[in-house]
């Protein structure tokens, strides 16, 4: 059968006035058009619905039949369809993101707790992981969207890139480089670097980099947290190439951080399923980060990478 939602609504129109004319002011068409429909629904269902007379217009045995039947159901369908629009414009319940780990350390904290300020029905919970399970949990609707490192081309996810941020080189306060007032790439040359492995986003951009600054060093130490760094550094293992969301580093560390020159950058990305809508709430909160990145990129103009 091929009805059609608006000749269902006229019909209840009619059973309920015994009109079409008094149905067509309820509902806003003429009475030629709720003729003309009415016509219609009966050719499609194949049996006569309405008794019409000069005077008023009945309903047939099927026709009360029908009517009985439909209008509650409409009714609910009305109200179904508010209630969905009226979750299409709150901000409530909960958002799950994943982030890599230094971004949940150094950025999600202020994000989370601007989210709360501003939607307090909102519960953000973060799931902490190395990128390529952010990128997982994303591609597999197990979170509302990730904040990741450029994970490069993929047709599956959108992104977004947020903030810009550079590489910086961390050496003990002892070492020969700690006294230079910014470091090349170059002098990287030869020396011992304690890098994280290839769970972290940042590792094949660090690799990148040294291949075109045609540096040759030893990687001594491939480390899955990035927190471990700081000890493997200080202890004289060698030295690191890390990112600016990397700092501040331990309270009381004998560690110095330098500017790398030429300055190269990493990005970093919300992302979520490419052709998938976020829910209000999701999409409030994927706002918040936007704006804490900026904040935190303005902070970074006025005071500088090593402003506290």
């Amino acid at each position: 059968m091929n009805y059609s939602l608006r000749q269902l609504r006229v019909f209840v129109a009619v059973s309920r006035y015994g009109s079409f004319s008094r149905a067509g002011e309820s509902i806003g068409l003429s009475q030629s058009a709720v003729s003309h429909s009415m016509k219609e629904l009966e050719a499609e269902m194949g049996v006569r619905l309405l008794d019409r007379t000069t005077r008023e217009v009945a309903l047939t045995d099927a026709g009360l039949r029908l009517a009985n039947r439909v209008e509650p159901l409409l009714d609910e369908l009305h109200a179904m369809l508010l209630d969905t629009r009226s979750f299409g414009t709150q901000h409530n319940g909960r958002v799950r993101i994943a982030s890599s780990q230094t971004i949940s350390a150094q950025l999600m904290p202020q994000c989370i707790a601007s989210g709360a300020l501003q939607y307090p029905d909102i519960r953000v919970l973060l799931r902490d992981q190395a990128q390529q399970l952010v990128l997982n949990s994303v591609r597999n609707a197990e979170v509302d969207f990730g904040i990741v490192i450029d994970p490069g081309e993929n047709t599956d996810l959108d992104c977004e890139p947020i903030l810009h941020e550079p590489f910086l080189m961390m050496c003990r306060e002892d070492h020969a480089l700690a006294a230079l007032p910014v470091v090349k790439w170059q002098a990287l040359n030869g020396q011992k670097l304690v890098l994280q492995d290839y769970a972290s986003g940042s590792r094949i951009l660090i690799d990148g980099a040294l291949k075109t600054q045609k540096v040759k060093a030893e990687i001594v130490q491939e480390i899955g947290h990035p927190a471990t760094l700081f000890p493997m550094v200080e202890a004289g293992i060698g030295i690191s190439v890390i990112p600016a969301l990397a700092l501040p580093g331990p309270e009381g560390s004998k560690l110095v951080v330098k500017s790398l020159v030429p300055e190269i950058n990493r990005v970093l990305m919300l992302v979520k399923r490419k052709n998938r809508s976020l829910s209000p709430a999701a999409q409030a909160i994927w706002q918040v980060v936007k704006e804490q990145a900026v904040l935190l990129s303005e902070k970074r103009s006025q005071q500088g990478v090593f402003g506290s």
